[in-house]
């Protein structure tokens, strides 16, 4: 399994009136390690959207806050694919502020042709992320 490390500090902006990070931007730090994790791989989600028109939206996501997260925290976001079938995959993410595990949590994400939302099957329309998942998967 590879897990993908991407680090980021804390902005005030991103936390509410309790000193914590509000609970929305964990789903922003997921969407930033899944895309750098891509981006490792050497996968390409902009080619994947622009020139072959297909959309890879969050059909489910989970997270559970262990501990707050606070202004000025170094953060590190471990991302890694969890679950592959060929239609869906499931990414898996842990955030740390310094060596304290914070969140857990996943998100499902399906491949859908842009112009009409269909779904459409990696493993037959894009062999290339088919391979990479199915080498790089968790289970």
């Amino acid at each position: 399994m590879e897990i993908y490390q991407t680090s980021l500090q804390v902005r005030y902006a991103e936390t509410d009136q309790m000193g914590v990070v509000y609970h929305a931007n964990y789903l922003i730090w997921f969407e930033l390690g899944r895309t750098a994790l891509v981006d490792s791989l050497g996968l390409d989600y902009l080619r994947l959207e622009d020139e072959e028109g297909i959309l890879s939206p969050v059909i489910k996501a989970e997270l559970s806050f262990l501990k707050p997260v606070r202004y000025g925290d170094q953060v590190t976001v471990k991302t890694w694919v969890d679950a592959y079938d060929g239609l869906r995959v499931t990414y898996g993410y842990e955030i740390y502020a310094q060596d304290r595990l914070c969140v857990q949590g996943k998100t499902v994400h399906v491949c859908v042709r842009r112009t009409d939302f269909r779904p459409i099957s990696v493993r037959k329309k894009l062999p290339e992320w088919d391979a990479v998942y199915r080498r790089i998967k968790h289970n």
